[in-house]
């Protein structure tokens, strides 16, 4: 009786030892179950957008078709993905309502018949599902009594424990029979379960010590649980870390259904599984909070260019080269966009809204400012219709030195109306400059001797052109070869006008080959521009008085103006580079243009200055 007692409370201490790895292997399945869980609601975000309404009812229709396998995180998605686009439609309708002359207050937006065929299929969804539910409930319910009448049969071999060893096969059905059932009900779970290990714990409690199939149980459970961890070890190096970590769930369900091992082993088998599985929940755990991180970048580099956008300074927007400037900063700032990842699920469309709410407000700005300038142009149209009218009426006349000073007058008003529509700018142009020149060239006619003087002075030109050619084919590229052309330059300044269709023709060949010439001199680009602007401040002096003074006015205004845009560049690169550790491809492109601009405004500069020893 002894012997027996004490067999006894040490298989009692072995079964409840077992029943605490089951207990904690159970517990390790349900944390696996709620990470799972959180792990499908991060996937949301890889579903593929559809680009019309059509399209989401179509793959709608395939779920529907499937509903055994049917993901509710799609759904969710489609359902956002369907009124983004209606919303977007009912935007743009109303949007042209508006700038067809209707009240934004009057609008009403049409019936939408895909939104009827969307609703439909959604609601055959829901009730598929429904249904399905509803089966898979009564099979739950039906799985738990198939469980409670295991349990009972379990019960009923207990209370005979004389013919225990007789009754170890049907012990072993019952065991292949209780895990062939899966589902039940998930609030019977625990209890269940620990109801059944109870029982099967008390069967195997009243077995004897030296029982065969006992011992035969304890090596085939080894064997298996061995297994299982050889199996758990090789995921740990699996590469695909969701593959790995679904794979473990399975293996977690066989331990857990798996018999009790010899005492010895046991907490040796355990340590090693649950080492094992540590390893890959942990990978698990690191993919996650890795694909978190990159997803906080990217909602840090949205934000940033959202910033740029909604810094917009429009007060400063005033030429049609200021818009258009900006436009395409706007439309590189939507690239960009385009190349960033998705952002946390929870603030990815909130971010993707404030971007298109900016980048909406600076289109609708920019429309504004062209249907102000449409009628702007308009305007400027009949001012130079007006010229037009005027220039065709002094074209005939034989009084050259008033006429002259008309058209010229006419000619600078001209010059300070705005532009005019493309369609007409050539035609209005032609029209204008065809009636002055017409004048012109009777004037040419009438003063013969002055042509004469011209033509001679187009020889001077052309023999100087040939002599910087001679030049340019030679070897020599010294400095005395750098003093000719400049004396090449001075005489060329020195000569008088040419003929009025030759000028054009002649100073482009003459510039030809003085900047192949700079060329070879290796000369800088902007040298070579302040050494042809230098050349030309004499003629601009002998024009007309004024004309040095109207063009410093000019170069100021250029100066301002670049000199505004270099400080925009620069309060957006600051306000990049706070907002983004990192920073991102803006900066260099930023930084590019700032330096061209400060080259281009050092050049001014140097231009201003000869205008001003020039005028001294």
């Amino acid at each position: 009786m002894t012997d027996s007692h004490e067999t006894n409370v040490t298989l009692n201490s072995e079964a409840l030892d077992e029943h605490a790895r089951q207990a904690g292997l159970e517990e390790t399945s349900q944390q696996s179950q709620v990470e799972n869980a959180d792990m499908e609601n991060e996937k949301v975000t890889v579903f593929e957008q559809k680009s019309s309404k059509a399209e989401v009812i179509e793959r709608l229709k395939e779920l529907s078709r499937d509903i055994d396998n049917i993901n509710k995180a799609e759904l969710d998605f489609l359902k956002q993905n369907f009124y983004k686009l209606h919303k977007a439609e009912i935007e743009a309708a109303k949007k042209t309502f508006i700038e067809n002359g209707g009240e934004e207050s009057a609008f009403v937006p049409q019936p939408d018949p895909e939104e009827e065929v969307y609703k439909t299929v959604m609601k055959e969804i829901k009730e598929k599902r429904n249904e399905l539910l509803a089966v898979q409930e009564q099979q739950k319910e039906e799985n738990l009594q198939k469980k409670l009448a295991i349990i009972e049969k379990l019960k009923a071999l207990i209370e005979n424990p004389e013919d225990a060893n007789k009754n170890y096969n049907e012990f072993k059905q019952l065991q292949q029979e209780w895990n062939s059932i899966k589902l039940i009900p998930a609030t019977k779970v625990n209890e269940l379960w620990k109801n059944y290990q109870h029982n099967v714990e008390k069967f195997y409690d009243i077995l004897k010590l030296n029982n065969e199939f006992r011992e035969y149980d304890f090596k085939k459970n080894l064997e298996i649980k061995t297994h299982l961890c050889e199996a758990a070890e090789r995921l740990a190096s699996e590469a695909d870390v969701v593959s790995a970590f679904h794979q473990l769930q399975k293996l977690h369900q066989e331990f857990r259904d798996t018999g009790p091992v010899a005492k010895e082993l046991r907490d040796s088998i355990w340590a090693r599984f649950k080492a094992a599985s540590t390893a890959v929940n942990r990978r698990h755990q690191q993919h996650f909070e890795q694909l978190k991180e990159n997803e906080q970048l990217n909602l840090d580099q949205k934000t940033v260019i959202c910033e740029i956008v909604e810094a917009t300074e429009y007060d400063k927007l005033k030429t049609f080269a200021d818009w258009e400037n900006k436009t395409q900063e706007i439309l590189a700032l939507q690239s960009k966009w385009k190349t960033i990842g998705f952002a946390p699920q929870k603030m990815n469309v909130k971010i993707f809204e404030r971007f298109r709410t900016a980048c909406d407000d600076f289109f609708k700005r920019k429309g504004e400012y062209f249907k102000t300038l449409k009628e702007g142009l308009s305007v400027n149209l009949e001012k130079k219709k007006a010229l037009c009218e005027q220039a065709e009426a002094l074209k005939d006349s034989t009084d050259w030195k008033e006429t002259s000073d008309k058209l010229t007058k006419l000619q600078k008003e001209w010059k300070t109306i705005g532009p005019v529509q493309k369609k007409y700018s050539d035609a209005v142009w032609k029209r204008f400059i065809s009636a002055c020149d017409y004048f012109f060239e009777q004037k040419k006619k009438a003063t013969s001797s002055q042509h004469s003087v011209e033509l001679e002075n187009l020889s001077k030109k052309k023999e100087i052109i040939e002599n910087l050619k001679k030049l340019n084919s030679e070897e020599d590229t010294t400095a005395d070869v750098e003093k000719e052309v400049k004396d090449a330059i001075k005489e060329w300044n020195s000569i008088g006008f040419v003929p009025f269709k030759e000028k054009d023709k002649i100073y482009k060949e003459f510039h030809a080959i003085v900047d192949a010439l700079f060329d070879k001199l290796n000369l800088s680009a902007a040298q070579r521009k302040l050494t042809n602007f230098k050349s030309n401040i004499k003629d601009l002096a002998g024009k007309e008085a004024n004309n040095l003074a109207r063009e410093r006015e000019k170069l100021v205004r250029q100066y301002e103006n670049m000199k505004s845009e270099i400080q925009t560049y620069e309060n957006n690169l600051g306000f990049l580079t706070t907002a983004s550790k990192k920073g991102n491809s803006l900066v260099t492109e930023i930084n590019r243009k700032v330096e061209k601009l400060k080259a281009d405004l050092e050049l001014l500069v140097q231009k201003i200055n000869m205008i001003d020893e020039s005028m001294k």
